[in-house]
């Protein structure tokens, strides 16, 4: 049988491996990696991704059913990096895939229309026409020589009849072109800010700009102090690599970040002529499909998004930006988990890029991995401008006796500062009213028919709420269990700290940054504006206010219940604790007046808290690092947590059981640890048991990886099983 052209085709589907289907002659023309193709799949049709095309035997394949794109979704070599991604996280390719691809574009048919707009422009047919409507269109036209229609119609009422009439007797053409979905297109450009770098900021850009000339995969720890100028050197990096004809892609935590970095960008590179798109889930799937589609066809020269802007198509990759590297919300908490950091390394890798992870308080593995060599390591020891970093104090509350959330040293500082005309910045890492409801007269309390957990007290409105499965419920005006009529809010969360501000501070203006303030589309910008502006005088919120924000105004920071993260059985507290608290303490003081900083604690002297409050991560690290190598704890040791999870608890706990046997039979070298059940034992209704792999050489903990395939037989139907590899919780 003579050969065919054969595509390799990742299939969005629990399946490990990719299929190969026969291209019939009618699809030849149109096929090309990169594209979504529907193919059958047992009895249906499924989405794919055409991820190389060969000539072959074609026995026993397939035929390809229907191409579904017109252009490619992404590079051959994006393809390689999908590949390699979802192989080290052991995920299905097709659904790795189908998580890097913008949403919209991973069901059955693109669900994101492609916007057009038609233009009017004069010919070259003498007089004018008849009617009066007509020559006032055709004079306005043949005066600006090109318009939008959407312009005609502000000005002139209804000109479709008068239009399609000029076009029909030869006046004018029309021409249909894309229209791009702009979230800048209303905003100003702002100005740019010239800067002299300071002697740390000059030699971490030339080791930038000489790394970038090797064209060669070379990464960096751009370890600075809150307020050192981590953002200048990636705007002189990026510059250098624009120089050099390649572009730029950055990382960041939170979408919070998003509207002040995006204007730093866009000063610095957006007056000329440079494209800078920005992915994150904040937009309208319109408009990450049009960035994404303009980033393919290389009209974008800087990228920055939230972590699936990893996977973005940019050509021709010279540097890889990831901010606040130590964040967890880098790591994809289901699904594909995979790491953003981690993926940035691996791809510039791949494409020879110079990669440059900064933060005030790297992971412990990341800072590890600079002392011993294995990465390059940058330093920026003080703020720019010779700025004080803020004074630190620790509020001993075993010793408060006040009523309500509030220490009287910190009261009396928002007093006081308010007073001065000076901004706060509060720390509560707590949404909601309260953490729960209680009956005082019987001790119940409300908890989630899905979940293991109380249910978090909402005031506006009046609601119980789960913050993992959603579950909403009113709350009976009785108690279920006694009918007592005391049903009381027990904690604090931002929604009660709002209202006890807005009690003790009554000519404040107070804002309120969290999950449920910042759900609406440009929310975040918005209050990032007002608080520029100055029109907001304490500004509370949870751990999305700590990371990366430039108020200059705010020199007073609070934090609420700093112990909490201390608490979380993780091995990882200690560092989290650390690090919020540092990077929240460097908000504050940033502008022309010092900081000053309030911890509310119930552990002064945990060494996490104390060395946050002299700013010394160096002693940090010394100490936490001590404690990782003594319990072979990353950075020496690696694990792989497999979370199995179903609604029949017997068949999840047998399931457990045998699979755990079987890893221990397969590899004597891996640490088996459990059976037990995770900390969130019960989620969105289901039973949920882990056993975490643990061993100090990666190799052997791949190869076992390698046999799990195989020993998923041993997991009945009914349960689940998800590999969380480098797991930054085992909640």
């Amino acid at each position: 049988m003579s050969a065919s052209l054969i595509a390799t085709v990742a299939v969005a589907a629990p399946l490990e491996k990719s299929l190969s289907y026969r291209v019939p002659e009618a699809l030849r023309s149109s096929v090309q990696v990169g594209v979504r193709v529907r193919v059958p799949l047992g009895r249906r049709t499924a989405v794919g991704y055409l991820l190389a095309l060969d000539e072959g035997d074609p026995d026993g394949l397939k035929d390809i059913a229907e191409v579904l794109d017109r252009d490619p979704l992404f590079t051959p070599e994006l393809s390689a990096f999908y590949l390699r991604a979802a192989a080290y996280y052991l995920y299905p390719p097709g659904e790795a895939i189908r998580t890097a691809l913008p949403s919209g574009l991973s069901g059955r048919d693109s669900d994101i229309t492609i916007l057009n707009e038609s233009f009017y422009h004069p010919l070259e047919k003498q007089g004018v026409p008849s009617g009066g409507r007509q020559k006032e269109i055709l004079a306005c036209i043949r005066e600006q020589g090109e318009v939008a229609l959407s312009a005609l119609r502000e000005r002139f009422p209804s000109p479709y009849a008068p239009l399609a009439r000029l076009c029909e007797l030869g006046f004018i053409g029309e021409q249909e072109r894309e229209k791009i979905r702009d979230p800048f297109l209303s905003a100003p450009l702002p100005p740019d800010t010239c800067v002299d770098l300071t002697g740390d900021q000059q030699a971490a850009v030339e080791s930038l700009v000489s790394a970038l000339a090797s064209k060669s995969f070379t990464p960096f720890l751009l370890h600075g102090v809150t307020g050192s100028g981590k953002t200048e050197v990636y705007l002189r990096a990026i510059a250098q690599a624009m120089n050099l004809g390649r572009r730029a892609l950055v990382l960041v935590p939170e979408i919070a970040l998003t509207p002040q970095l995006v204007a730093r960008f866009r000063a610095r590179f957006g007056g000329g002529g440079t494209t800078i798109a920005v992915l994150h889930s904040g937009l309208s799937d319109g408009e990450r499909y049009d960035a994404w589609r303009a980033i393919a066809r290389g009209e974008v020269q800087v990228v920055i998004g939230a972590r699936s802007a990893l996977f973005a198509p940019v050509p021709e990759l010279g540097v890889i930006v990831v901010d606040e590297e130590h964040e967890a919300s880098y790591k994809q908490g289901e699904g594909f988990r995979y790491h953003a950091r981690d993926l940035a390394l691996m791809r510039g890798q791949m494409v020879g890029a110079t990669v440059v992870l900064g933060s005030a308080t790297p992971a412990v593995t990341t800072h590890q991995r600079a002392l011993s060599g294995q990465i390059g390591y940058l330093r920026l020891a003080g703020r720019v401008t010779e700025r004080s970093l803020p004074k630190v104090e620790l509020v001993d509350m075993r010793g408060e006796q006040g009523v309500g959330a509030l220490s009287q040293p910190l009261t009396e500082a928002l007093e006081a500062n308010l007073l001065r005309g000076e901004q706060s910045l509060i720390l509560l890492n707590r949404r909601g009213f309260s953490p729960y409801l209680l009956c005082s007269d019987c001790g119940h309390t409300f908890r989630c028919p899905n979940c293991e957990i109380t249910l978090t007290y909402h005031q506006r409105p009046r609601q119980l709420r789960c913050h993992y499965c959603d579950f909403q419920v009113t709350p009976p005006e009785l108690c279920p269990r006694c009918q007592g009529d005391h049903l009381l809010p027990e904690g604090t969360g931002t929604e009660r700290l709002e209202e006890e501000l807005t009690a003790l501070l009554p000519q404040a203006r107070i804002a309120r940054m969290d999950r449920d303030t910042m759900g609406r589309k440009g929310a975040h910008g918005q209050l990032v504006s007002q608080m520029e502006a100055g029109a907001v005088d304490v500004l509370i919120g949870t751990q999305m206010v700590a990371k990366g924000l430039d108020f200059p105004g705010v020199t007073l920071v609070g934090v609420i219940q700093a112990d909490s993260t201390l608490n979380f059985p993780d091995f990882r507290s200690a560092e989290r604790t650390f690090s919020l608290l540092t990077q929240v303490a460097g908000r504050a003081g940033r502008g022309e007046r010092p900081g000053r900083v309030l911890i509310q604690t119930y552990s002064p002297e945990h060494y996490a808290l104390e060395c946050a409050a002299r700013h010394d991560y160096g002693d940090f690290y010394d100490q936490e690092i001590v404690f990782r190598q003594e319990l072979g704890y990353p950075p020496f040791g690696y694990l792989v947590n497999l979370v199995l999870a179903g609604n029949d608890a017997g068949k999840v706990s047998a399931s457990a059981q045998n699979l755990a046997d079987a890893l221990m039979e397969q590899s004597p070298d891996v640490d088996v640890l459990g059976p037990a059940p995770c900390p969130l034992a019960r989620l969105r209704g289901k039973t949920r048991i882990q056993i975490l792999l643990k061993s100090a050489e990666r190799p052997s903990l791949r190869r076992l990886l390698l046999a799990l395939p195989a020993l998923k037989k041993t997991v009945v139907a009914g349960v689940s099983l998800a590999v969380d590899v480098d797991p930054m919780d085992m909640l």
